[in-house]
């Protein structure tokens, strides 16, 4: 039988143990509730570029961390081109690192379906934590949209024991869970709104789409230093097609035309129907005699082979083509008028391919093609 001090003593660490648990339990449901707060304000982000900026700046302050970055893997430039349309390009945000694939960037994302928890390696993280240093330990947490992974949130701490591997990582999973849908919600909810930037009839943007993205692309040429083309394309002797056809025939005509531009422009270009049978590619990055062979191959794809009617029957057609270039000052601040001139040289060169005969490409003044 056990003494009145056994008795005591063993009663004073039944308390002490239950205080622990009781700790443990309260610690427990406060990063419950905290997690709980965070992604609620995730799922309460009313766009795309709110929500990247939740998950940037506000887990980055929420966790108290050093450094918090988002990746995400965009090969079609799908996602930039939404944010671009939002008014929130993804060059706004600078923990965002956009990439056209993940193979190489960490080699982490070789089999990540978890959070992985460790310590930081300048050889394996620096490219997902550009720009920082001083970070120890980092966790990331895998996004996955449509059963892909296709990036990662990834904390970054200067605490050496903050992220290790010992640690649990229910808390982290969820986000990632949670963060995955917001992703995909917000790409959904974006493609909707985008819908007004696209040209019913081909797929291809439309005008407004592509006055949003001249100004965007001519700001980057400043900043790159890089050379911007245009090219405006129109059907020759479209009206024939309507008049002898129908505007059903016509309609087929402006699809396949759209399908055989598209076949030749890169992911990177900006393609717009521009309006009735005109059509606008602008090319980033592009030099000016690039530019000239593309436009050559464009108008050799529209009328290699006749295009097969509604009703049957078939038609070849041709197209003209202008061709104007441009490599901004890094000073330039007008971009709107350097857009619209760029546009209107392309329009004179066109007038210029139609009036020499029509089925040609025709640089304008001061191209180097």
């Amino acid at each position: 039988m056990q003494s009145v001090e056994e008795l005591t003593a063993d009663l004073e660490l039944r308390r002490r143990q239950l205080d622990e648990l009781t700790a443990e339990v309260a610690l427990n449901d406060d990063k419950m509730r905290r997690s709980q707060q965070r992604e609620l304000r995730l799922l309460q982000a009313t766009d795309l570029g709110s929500l990247l900026e939740e998950m940037i700046g506000g887990l980055r302050e929420s966790y108290r961390l050093k450094y918090v970055s988002v990746v995400l893997c965009d090969p079609d430039h799908d996602i930039r081109h939404l944010l671009l349309a939002s008014g929130t390009p993804a060059e706004s945000f600078p923990r965002l690192v956009m990439v056209e694939s993940l193979t190489g960037l960490a080699p982490q994302y070789v089999a990540l379906c978890r959070p992985w928890l460790g310590d930081y390696a300048t050889c394996d993280h620096q490219l997902i934590f550009p720009d920082t240093s001083g970070i120890a330990t980092v966790a990331m947490i895998p996004l996955i949209f449509r059963g892909n992974l296709i990036g990662s949130i990834n904390l970054g701490s200067d605490d050496a024991q903050r992220f290790t591997r010992e640690h649990a990582s229910d808390f982290l999973a969820h986000l990632g869970i949670i963060g995955s849908f917001c992703i995909e919600n917000g790409l959904n909810r974006a493609r909707l709104l985008r819908s007004g930037f696209t040209d019913v009839l081909t797929g291809w943007h439309n005008r407004r789409y592509l006055q949003v993205r001249l100004k965007e692309e001519l700001a980057r040429a400043c900043r790159d230093g890089s050379n911007l083309v245009c090219l405006m394309l129109d059907i020759d002797h479209f009206k024939q097609v309507n008049d002898t056809w129908g505007h059903a025939a016509g309609d087929a005509v402006l699809q396949e035309l759209a399908q055989r531009v598209e076949a030749q422009v890169r992911a990177s270009d900006v393609a717009a129907r521009y309006g009735g049978e005109e059509f606008v590619v602008l090319l980033p990055n592009t030099d000016d005699e690039a530019g000239a062979r593309l436009a050559e191959r464009i108008r050799a794809a529209v009328s290699a082979t006749p295009i097969e009617l509604p009703g049957g029957e078939s038609v070849r057609i041709t197209a003209s083509i202008g061709i104007a270039g441009i490599a901004p000052d890094k000073d330039e601040t007008d971009l709107k008028t350097i857009g619209d001139s760029l546009i209107a040289r392309a329009d004179v060169a066109l007038y210029s391919a139609k009036t020499a005969g029509r089925n040609k490409v025709v640089a304008g003044a001061g191209y180097a093609g």
